[in-house]
């Protein structure tokens, strides 16, 4: 089906539906592997979030529009029932957005390697090296975004080069030949302001460790982490959630397909 422009990808006809999204700079071909594992017992639905198809091209959604554009797919790959989100990164972010607006759509989650992202607990954990780090990689790609929108085409090499080099970087398993600063909008919203940014969003240790079962996994070998201590504390200590960290980077489903698609199995199969 197509919602919105976007289209929605449907596998699998099991009795619980999953919801997959991605974040940055990834595409719904993120899930390939956790689909191929999943189909045969569960609905499995996935997408390439709006604006971050080169194939597609639409302009950015507002984190209110993003909320409502999710809720359209939800409604309709899932209208009598709660879907499960399986979100990483960006995704997350979302999802937990969206999850914060419409609880009741929500049955489970699993979220992988981006936790409570504006919890003052997170910010503290930071050392002046690790913010420092978030901010020069996130600035670069929301200032290669701002170089697309003003520059239009005259900037927009330059844009997906700064955007390539820095998925590069961070070592992004991901085709870089989908790659393009289109992607990069979120980060313009949470340090520019752009498109009414991140300043009304539901905080997210306080609505939703405690609010459904939850599975947070997350990468160990990373200069810095994405969730604090309390955000990890808090979803083991909730009944029928689980925490669970990996010997990977950023991108556990890619690095540990194997393991990370058997987690996930167990998990979902036993409630």
């Amino acid at each position: 089906m197509n919602i919105q422009g976007v289209d929605i990808q449907v596998e699998g006809n099991g009795p619980e539906t999953l919801l997959m999204l991605h974040g940055w700079p990834d595409t719904s071909a993120l899930w390939n592997d956790t689909v191929e594992a999943l189909k045969k017992t569960h609905t499995c639905v996935r997408l390439t979030l709006p604006a971050f198809d080169a194939k597609a091209p639409m302009p950015a959604k507002s984190l209110a529009d993003m909320v409502a554009f999710i809720h359209e797919v939800v409604q309709q790959v899932s209208p009598q029932k709660p879907v499960t989100l399986v979100l990483h990164d960006w995704g997350c972010i979302f999802g937990y957005e969206y999850a914060a607006t419409y609880p009741e759509r929500v049955g489970r989650m699993v979220a992988v390697d981006v936790g409570d992202h504006n919890s003052k607990a997170l910010s503290v954990s930071w050392n002046a090296k690790a913010k420092w780090g978030v901010f020069s990689y996130q600035i670069w790609l929301a200032i290669a975004w701002q170089i697309a929108q003003i520059l239009g085409s005259v900037g927009q090499p330059l844009a997906d080069r700064m955007t390539r080099y820095m998925a590069k970087a961070l070592r992004c398993p991901s085709s870089v030949a989908d790659m393009h600063a289109g992607m990069n909008a979120p980060y313009a919203m949470k340090w520019m302001g752009t498109l009414k940014g991140f300043d009304l969003a539901a905080n997210v240790l306080k609505t939703l460790p405690t609010a459904r079962p939850m599975l947070y996994i997350y990468g160990q070998r990373k200069p810095f982490m994405f969730h604090s201590q309390q955000w990890l504390d808090t979803i083991a200590a909730h009944p029928g959630s689980r925490v669970v960290g990996f010997d990977t980077g950023h991108w556990v489903m890619s690095n540990k397909p194997q393991a990370f698609t058997a987690l996930l199995k167990e998990w979902l199969d036993n409630p």
